[in-house]
């Protein structure tokens, strides 16, 4: 990748020390190693291990006339993970491979070279996680997972998750934005004869149009409302979301922070004041993670410059320690922590 604009984001990785030698007190910036993508290219042998990027992009927020800021969001997140308590054994490992810059290039350069990082992630045998940057940034993500599948000679058959407020399947003629990615997915997947699977979640009715509900349907989406959480049932949810699982070989997470309420998420780039509650979607993400099918996971539209004590930067942080104390439990490599929802 150009190193012009892939820069290392070491130094955001600060904080508590309670112990240099007693590994039960370490946290995550204790632990974080530095990836340089350009250069390290020995694949990981052990059972697991992760590799952070950092997207800064908010051209497609900026296109789809949203509140910018999302460019941000990268090294805000990565500040709130750093005192995470490294609650999983030593064997697991936790890259931090950087931050794409996108201020000076296109949108379209930038999802680029966030395939060719996740792809080469995925080479190491690292899971990606993805700290977007706006929802433009799972357009990139897709594009290295799709790549990487097909580098091993299968036909890809990605299920991708998406918690989010909006279906994400606005036309594209005049140019692709944050609220294209998904339509631009099927576009692609059409033109390789390969299945497309698309499951979003929190979907509210009030932030998209008639338009978006039928072209939804048209192409066969099936999708799940946000009352539909709050006031429906939650097997019939997870029964969702497991026939889609199971009718996929693989699969990724993508979240947007709108799909939460603003009472837990006040900074991002459109606002929910009746969204989703993260205590009831984590543990909808840990059942996901179960099926041992998630390749990779991204998290997008944090905008620091509306939060609120780094409030939804923090709830990002939160997010994906859920992601990789599951993930590491899965794998028998997880420290014995009871009486939460992590």
């Amino acid at each position: 990748m150009d190193k012009k604009y892939y820069v290392s984001a070491m130094d955001c990785w600060t904080g508590r020390v309670d112990s240099v030698d007693d590994y039960d007190a370490f946290r995550w910036h204790q632990w974080v190693k530095p990836l340089d993508l350009n250069e390290d290219n020995k694949p990981f042998k052990g059972k697991l291990a992760f590799g952070i990027v950092g997207f800064c992009s908010e051209q497609g927020v900026q296109r789809n006339k949203g509140r910018v800021g999302t460019a941000l969001a990268p090294d805000f997140i990565r500040r709130q993970m750093s005192n995470l308590p490294c609650s999983f054994s030593e064997k697991v490992e936790i890259y931090d491979a950087g931050n794409i810059l996108c201020q000076e290039i296109s949108m379209e350069e930038g999802q680029r070279m966030l395939g060719e990082a996740v792809e080469k992630l995925l080479d190491l045998n690292l899971f990606p996680i993805v700290l977007g940057g706006g929802h433009e940034t799972t357009f990139g993500h897709f594009q290295g997972q799709f790549n990487s599948i097909k580098k091993k000679g299968r036909k890809p058959d990605i299920g991708i998750v998406n918690f989010d407020a909006h279906f994400d399947l606005r036309p594209y003629d005049n140019g692709s934005s944050s609220g294209s990615m998904f339509r631009q997915i099927y576009d692609i997947c059409m033109e390789e004869g390969c299945k497309y699977g698309y499951l979003p979640l929190g979907i509210q009715q009030h932030s998209n149009t008639v338009s978006l509900f039928k072209k939804a349907k048209e192409i066969g989406v099936n999708y799940v409302l946000a009352r539909m959480f709050q006031y429906g049932s939650t097997a019939s949810v997870l029964e969702k979301i497991d026939t889609f699982m199971y009718g996929h070989k693989d699969a990724y997470i993508t979240i947007c922070t709108d799909v939460f309420s603003s009472a837990f998420a006040p900074g991002v780039s459109a606002t929910q004041s009746l969204g989703l509650d993260p205590e009831v979607v984590i543990p909808m993400i840990k059942h996901i993670l179960r099926t041992r099918k998630v390749r990779g996971f991204d998290i997008c539209e944090i905008s620091p410059r509306f939060d609120q004590d780094n409030t939804t930067a923090n709830l990002g942080a939160v997010i994906i320690f859920s992601v990789v104390n599951t993930l590491c439990k899965l794998h028998g490599l997880g420290l014995t922590m009871e009486g939460d929802i992590f």
